[in-house]
């Protein structure tokens, strides 16, 4: 399993606390049919480089390229390599908000996310030839310093995981929805 570098440099943000996780918590609860559409604004910029316009924020952060091997300038994550942070981060942040509701304080949590992709139909345009397109399998290994038996930390990621909206999306069926937008006149 490859690993990469580990980076002690990056700062720790501040603590959540569980009075700040009890209100989040009360306000689902108190209508369990609230529903919140996300949106994202992909926008081309030449080559392959892509910026996601999401929310208010900058375009920046999630930049994406594709690798020097597929025409890319290695410059940012792929959007395959940007799936995988984000089932990471939802993780992460699942496991930490789980943990903090249990009482477990947490020193250190890192996940390590890898999955084996085919690229030589490379998007369409390749080999063409059946095959599975995108992931077969995505593995995510937790590695966690906290005051929990091991037995307890296996519940809570399985907890997180079975919360996760982003591993729930990747692991069960998702109506996709991809149309031409309509022609705006103007």
């Amino acid at each position: 399993m490859a690993k990469l570098p580990h980076t002690p440099d990056i700062p720790k943000p501040s603590l959540v606390s569980k009075r700040e996780l009890d209100v989040v918590v009360a306000k689902a609860k108190a209508d369990p049919t609230a529903v919140r559409t996300l949106r994202c604004r992909t926008v081309a910029q030449g080559r392959l480089h892509q910026l996601n316009y999401i929310r208010n924020l900058p375009p920046q952060p999630v930049m994406e390229d594709e690798p020097e091997g597929l025409l890319g300038e290695s410059t940012a994550p792929n959007a395959s390599e940007a799936l995988l942070a984000a089932l990471g981060s939802c993780l992460s942040i699942g496991i930490h908000a789980n943990a903090l509701s249990q009482g477990i304080p947490i020193r250190s949590l890192e996940l390590n996310v890898e999955a084996d992709i085919n690229m030589t139909s490379v998007w369409g345009s390749g080999d063409l030839g059946p095959k599975t397109i995108g992931f077969e399998v995505i593995r995510v290994s937790v590695s966690i310093d906290a005051d929990a038996s091991r037995k307890a930390l296996a519940a809570l990621i399985k907890h997180t995981v079975l919360w996760s909206p982003v591993a729930n999306t990747l692991h069960n069926p998702v109506h996709l929805d991809v149309a031409l937008a309509p022609i705006t006149l103007g």
